[in-house]
């Protein structure tokens, strides 16, 4: 497979996927934002882990993939809480003080927090480029951070920040541990049992009143659609065109949220959102330069 990034052979298809995924999981922070307060945090992740889980089921029990299931357990349990139950509540939790497009945004810290944690973690070196995006990304995290400057709140902003280093932990765990797995079983069964896992907690937060039309038609859509039918698209990127172009859809992300959050919930773009957010988006950029610089060159070798 050609090994350079973004590498202009990837086939169309491909490519459409990829874009269709970042349009849907930047929808997401749209559809957290409207249907959180109606079935609160607890109760909205449940539903939509069991709704995305149950989609995946009838593929599971086939005995193909059945037959993996008892040695990926301990796996599929770090990534039901690690990769599903804690990032979507926190994310659901700071929705309740935050604007959708600084959920996408914050999100897409997620990039050189995995990184910086490969770093310490995978023992990947780390060049100066990458501190110099480090140093970026940072500045543009306090900028959004701080509540002087935008609407949402501190809390809400450090559970989103905390939602995106569980995405981060996720992905280095995967690849220091699960990288040989069938991605399929993997993240299937992480779904469900990361639904099974919430349902103790949702008896205690359950919604005192009948949510309204449009907060049951967003859970649908995290479900089913964001959750569901998004991973599995996800899982045939990954092993068509492997992971490393997979997560350039994290770039994606953040762009997407805030067109959707503008379009359809008139969130206000700030000249300090949209600094902080091209800061981010900048601090990726030069994270990730030294890594597309290197890949380049291996491949004329």
């Amino acid at each position: 497979m050609e090994a350079s990034f973004l590498s202009s052979s990837m086939e169309l298809k491909n490519w459409i996927i990829l874009i269709a995924l970042a349009a849907v999981w930047g929808s997401a922070f749209m559809f957290i934002k409207i249907a959180a307060p109606d079935f609160g945090p607890v109760a909205l992740v449940n539903l939509r882990l069991l709704l995305a889980g149950t989609m995946f089921l009838p593929f599971l029990l086939q005995r193909k993939y059945l037959i993996h299931f008892k040695s990926y357990l301990p796996g599929i349990l770090v990534l039901a809480v690690m990769n599903n139950a804690l990032p979507f509540f926190l994310f659901a939790y700071g929705s309740l003080n935050a604007n959708s497009n600084m959920l996408a945004i914050l999100n897409g810290s997620t990039a050189f927090m995995t990184m910086t944690l490969a770093y310490f973690w995978i023992k990947e070196s780390i060049s100066a480029h990458q501190i110099i995006g480090l140093v970026i990304g940072f500045i543009g995290i306090i900028i959004l951070v701080n509540p002087s400057n935008t609407s949402t709140t501190a809390i809400s902003s450090i559970a989103c920040l905390l939602g995106a280093f569980c995405y981060s932990f996720s992905g280095c765990f995967i690849q220091k541990y699960s990288q040989y797995t069938n991605k399929f079983v993997l993240i299937g069964w992480s779904l469900f049992f990361g639904g099974l896992l919430m349902t103790p907690f949702s008896i205690f937060y359950l919604p005192s009143d009948l949510p309204e039309t449009k907060s049951i038609l967003a859970l649908l859509w995290l479900g089913l659609v964001s959750t569901g039918i998004a991973y599995l698209g996800y899982v045939r990127l990954i092993e068509t065109i492997g992971a490393l172009k997979t997560s350039t859809v994290a770039y994606l992300i953040p762009v997407f949220g805030i067109i959707w959050g503008y379009l359809f919930l008139k969130e206000e773009v700030t000249i300090v959102i949209f600094l902080g957010f091209i800061l981010i988006m900048a601090g990726i950029y030069f994270a990730n330069y030294e890594k597309r610089t290197t890949r380049r060159i291996r491949t004329s070798e």
